[in-house]
C-alpha cells in the first residue's frame, strides 16, 4: 500500500477559509470605522483646546487675540499686518511650529470678534459642510 502525503490545502478548504475571513472582516469593519470616527472627533476637540491655549498665551503677551485676517497663522509667524503684536514670542505659540489641519484634512476656521477681545475656532466635521450631526457635526470653541 502506498502512503499518500498531503502537502497543501484543497481548493474547497481554501474557499472555506476565505469565507471565514470575509465573515470576520464584515463583522469587524463597522466597529473599526465607528472607532476611527470617534478618534477623529476626539482629535479635533484636543486640537481645538491646544489652539485655544495658544491663543490665550498670545493674548497674555499682546493684550488681544489675532485678527480674523491674521488668523491662526499668527501663532507660528509674527503678523506683519495691523495690529502688530509688540510682545510676540519669537518661539511662536504652538509646540510643533505649524497650525494643524483638522482630522478630515481641512484647515481649522478662526474668527476674531469685537476688536480681538473674543474669538471662535471651529471645524466643520466629517462632512466639511456647516451643521450636521454625529461625526459630521461642527465642533467649536469660543472665548
Amino acid at each position: 500500500m502506498a502512503c499518500r502525503n498531503h502537502s497543501g490545502l484543497t481548493l474547497l478548504e481554501i474557499l472555506i477559509l476565505l469565507l471565514v475571513f470575509a465573515g470576520l472582516a464584515a463583522l469587524v469593519y463597522p466597529v473599526v470605522v465607528e472607532r476611527l470616527d470617534d478618534y477623529r472627533v476626539e482629535q479635533a476637540e484636543a486640537d481645538l483646546e491646544a489652539l485655544s491655549s495658544a491663543l490665550e498665551k498670545y493674548k497674555l503677551d499682546n493684550h488681544f487675540y489675532p485678527t480674523t485676517q491674521q488668523g491662526l497663522q499668527a501663532l507660528v509667524a509674527r503678523p506683519i499686518s495691523g495690529p502688530t503684536p509688540k510682545n510676540w514670542n519669537p518661539a511662536g505659540y504652538l509646540s510643533r511650529g505649524v497650525v494643524p489641519l483638522d482630522p478630515w484634512g481641512q484647515p481649522y476656521r478662526y474668527e476674531s470678534r469685537e476688536d480681538g477681545r473674543y474669538y471662535e475656532i471651529s471645524t466643520l466635521g466629517g462632512d466639511t459642510e456647516p451643521g450636521g450631526e454625529g461625526v459630521a457635526a461642527d465642533i467649536k470653541v469660543s472665548r
